[in-house]
């Protein structure tokens, strides 16, 4: 059974047995001993000791894990041996030069810094001139607003500085052994007292070790190298991942208006459809949170897996963003049932009207627009947001919809149903009722709103109209030209004015209308039982939708005729020509 002891090796603890103990001694006095004399000495040995610190930290698995000898001798292996470093000027001149790294670690050089020492530090790491590093993070920060000072200052953050020799050789790729540590420092003592010549240090460290390595050792070392590139191109594709996606996040999160710095042209919109400009700050927070903690942690991974001395952020603010995370989504689902509820039911408002039209009378019927929205007498199913006449903001649709019905009533009515959607059916039928159309008569005009309007409180909820005209048999119908697109119906309706009727005087009867004014011999298509047919027999009728466009085809034996939507001749095809 052995004792351990516990040792303070560059300021971490370590147990270790006392047999290993005694080698680990005996080894830092031979050191110390072969560089009796040397400038820096001080400085050299602090830097081999916080080496052998890092290689001890690399091995133990957790802080009760006590080093033995084995331990001991593969970190002697690493370093080399004290005999082996002896200082020999002579060995500068005679000796071949060669270069041999065994991979770079990614630390901040201070040394050579305008900052922070993170352009110099990516420099080495990735063997680019820091001044086009620095050229980069300008031109960065410009195009993305300022975005990428946050990667910046993260770097700055949780990059470690080299502050040791050791730190410095790793920081260029070059073995951390006795021999580079000891180089480097004179090297820096040289250089300050003005003394230093023109001599390639590299290849003393190198040149001083002895043999060659087997095969299997290359063979082993060429596997490591390119696990250990995979790895690294892994730690830098979460980077630039994560990095992007966070540098998206910010920009969107206030792009949107969120605190009032950009007053967002489509906030109109969200406030009109979605939750409102009284959640969507709310909204972004949550979601700029969901999404952004995740990718912070990949990016505190892929700089894990580049900077092996990477600062913690600590237990507490770990749990903190996992806390803030649970929250953030448990709020997104929270306001996405809420949206989902807003229109789960819909509801709708009828009002009947008489209409003073009685058989053998004449009705015209006209759309109207409406100048101060700016809209046109066109059905579509787009809402908008405009001012009114009285300079009030209006939500605004021309989604209505005309339907014609004949009755054997000895009046006319008119019946204006309006529908909506709500969370709940009283809400849905209380945003229907708040929905404003107009119509009026004049002598034997009726006028027809082109458009609905509602206050905005009100919000889109696919609010729409319908106009039903039950006009008495025998009397007379006119439609404008302007109708067409609010009539276009499919049978479900039953709709007896079809398109391509308009501009026609049309006698209402009890299956249809009759054409008073279409030419003898005129080729248009007639309603007969719900289709259009010709005063020949053999014929085929058919409505194509092209596009949204209706195109009307008619075959029969004097050849095809195509009409488009306007009732418009496009192609006519007989037996003599085209």
């Amino acid at each position: 059974m052995n004792k351990t002891v516990n040792i303070n090796l560059a300021g971490i603890f370590f147990h270790i047995d006392e047999d290993a103990y005694a080698k680990l001694q005996h080894y830092l006095d031979a050191i110390k001993r072969s560089l009796s004399g040397t400038n820096g000495r001080d400085e050299i040995i602090n830097d081999i000791e916080a080496r052998i610190a890092e290689l001890f930290s690399e091995k133990i698995q957790n802080e009760r894990q006590v080093i033995g000898t084995k331990e001991v001798e593969e970190v002697i292996a690493v370093m080399g041996q004290p005999e082996d470093y002896m200082l020999d000027e002579e060995l500068y001149e005679d000796e071949p030069s060669y270069t041999k790294t065994k991979g770079k670690k990614l630390f901040r050089d201070t040394e050579h810094s305008y900052i922070g020492g993170v352009s110099s530090g990516l420099g080495h790491f990735l063997g680019i001139n820091a001044i086009w590093l620095r050229l980069a993070w300008i031109l960065l920060t410009i195009f993305s607003t300022g975005a990428f000072i946050l990667i910046y200052i993260a770097l700055w953050i949780f990059v470690p500085e080299a502050k040791t020799t050791a730190d410095k050789l790793a920081m260029r790729g070059e073995p951390v052994t006795i021999s580079n540590i000891e180089r480097k420092i004179r090297e820096g003592f040289e250089d300050v007292s003005g003394k230093m010549k023109d001599i390639d240090y590299e290849k003393y460290g190198y040149s001083a070790r002895k043999g060659a390595n087997s095969a299997a050792t290359a063979v082993g070392d060429g596997i490591s190298f390119l696990l250990n590139l995979f790895v690294k191109f892994i730690g830098i594709l979460l980077l630039l991942i994560a990095g992007t996606t966070l540098i998206g996040l910010f920009i969107g999160f206030f792009t949107v208006g969120t605190f009032g710095i950009i007053e967002a042209p489509w906030m109109e919109w969200v406030d009109m459809v979605g939750p409102g400009q009284e959640n969507i700050w709310v909204i972004s927070i949550l979601a700029f949170l969901a999404i952004g903690i995740p990718f912070f942690f990949l990016f505190i991974l892929g700089l894990k897996i580049l900077v092996k001395k990477l600062k913690s952020i600590g237990t507490t603010a770990k749990l903190v963003l996992l806390g803030l995370w649970i929250i953030s989504v448990l709020g997104l689902i929270f306001f996405g049932i809420k949206q989902a509820t807003e229109r789960a039911y819909d509801a709708d408002v009828v009002i009947t009207e008489t209409l003073p039209v009685k058989a053998n009378d004449t009705l015209y019927l006209k759309m109207e627009g409406n100048p101060v929205l700016n809209s046109t007498p066109y059905r579509s199913g787009k809402f908008n947001y405009s001012l009114d006449e009285n300079d009030q903001k209006v939500l605004w649709s021309q989604d209505i919809r005309l339907v014609v019905k004949s009755t054997s009533d000895s009046l006319g009515r008119i019946e204006i149903q309006k529908t909506a959607e709500g969370k709940n059916y009283e809400d849905a039928r209380a945003r229907a009722e708040k929905i404003n159309y107009s119509t009026s008569f004049s002598g034997n005009e009726l006028k027809l709103g082109g458009q609905l309007t509602t206050a905005p409180e009100n919000k889109y909820r696919d609010q729409e109209v319908q106009i039903t005209l039950y006009l008495p048999e025998g009397s007379i119908l006119y439609a404008s030209d302007n109708t067409y697109s609010f009539h276009r119906n499919s049978d479900w309706y039953e709709d007896i004015l079809e398109n391509g009727k308009e501009e026609r005087y049309l006698l209402i009867t009890r299956n249809g209308v009759d054409c008073l004014d279409c030419p003898e011999g005129d080729d248009s298509w007639e309603e007969s039982e719900g289709e259009w047919l010709e005063e020949e027999d053999d014929e085929i009728n058919a409505r194509i939708d092209v596009d949204g466009e209706e195109i009307n085809v008619k075959i029969n034996k004097k050849g095809v005729k195509v009409k488009d939507e306007n009732n418009e001749e496009i192609l006519k095809i007989n037996s003599s020509n085209i």
